[in-house]
């Protein structure tokens, strides 16, 4: 099943690895991920069990660059993703590829993310989820999250890949992706705020910094820093810190 862009980037691999690839990930359309044993795909692919251990050391290994091949053409438009002026529309945008390439290849999908090992995550895996968390630094960097880059990489990973193997359980003419439209929509507008005139980052540094500083601020003679956190030098250090912050924005 692999495209002519798969084979590209896969490149550097020899003959006899990617004969053995294009074997499994047929062998796995087929069959599903329980009968991708290493004999079967060694089988398949006309070489020796030995052969196959000498290039992928074991069927964990075997697994991993499976999964990675077939999903190297959804890689490699996610590479070339081109970036609009609003990133949430492009996060809208990726959570839709990412859809549509689960319901397209059901069998890679479910073996990338299905097919859970503790300790274990398939290069190709670790990629998409760079690429992610990518986009929401850019989104964190404009102002337009409002949680940690890492609570929204994991929100997003969660909310797609449980969406997917919930319509890939059910029978093919129910898998409707718009389905899930309303879904993608919850997720994104509960982590990203709307854009706001103030786009410059030094701009967007002093808002955070000069409502972090009215929250330090101490109230009824109570101050919220000295609470088992800091000493009073300590607290008035951070608060000349976060005002020095907040005058970066003001001309």
């Amino acid at each position: 099943m692999a495209s002519e862009s798969a084979r590209a980037v896969a490149a550097g691999r020899d003959d006899q690895q990617e004969r053995i690839l294009e074997a499994a990930v047929k062998l796995l359309a087929e069959v599903g991920p329980t009968g991708v044993s290493t004999r079967a795909v060694a089988a398949a692919a006309g070489v020796q069990t030995p052969t196959l251990y000498r290039l992928f050391g074991d069927k964990d290994g075997l697994l991993d660059s499976v999964a990675s091949f077939g999903f190297e053409t959804y890689l490699a438009e996610k590479r070339a993703f081109e970036p609009s002026e609003d990133v949430v529309d492009d996060l809208r945008r990726g959570w839709d590829i990412h859809v549509e390439f689960g319901l397209t290849n059901p069998a890679v999908y479910a073996l990338m993310y299905g097919n859970l090992r503790p300790g274990r995550r398939p290069a190709a895996a670790q990629e998409n989820q760079d690429i992610l968390r990518r986009m929401l630094e850019r989104a964190n960097l404009e102002g337009r999250l409002r949680v940690p880059v890492g609570a929204a990489t994991r929100a997003i990973e969660a909310s797609t890949t449980g969406a997917v193997l919930l319509l890939l359980a059910q029978p093919e003419p129910q898998r409707d992706p718009r389905l899930i439209r309303p879904l993608r929509d919850t997720v994104l507008d509960s982590l990203t705020l709307e854009p706001t005139p103030a786009t410059d980052p030094d701009a967007i540094v002093s808002e955070r910094a000069d409502a972090l500083l009215a929250v330090l601020t101490p109230q009824g003679g109570v101050d919220p820093l000295t609470r088992n956190l800091f000493s009073p030098a300590e607290a008035s250090l951070l608060r000349e810190w976060l005002a020095r912050l907040g005058d970066r924005g003001h001309p």
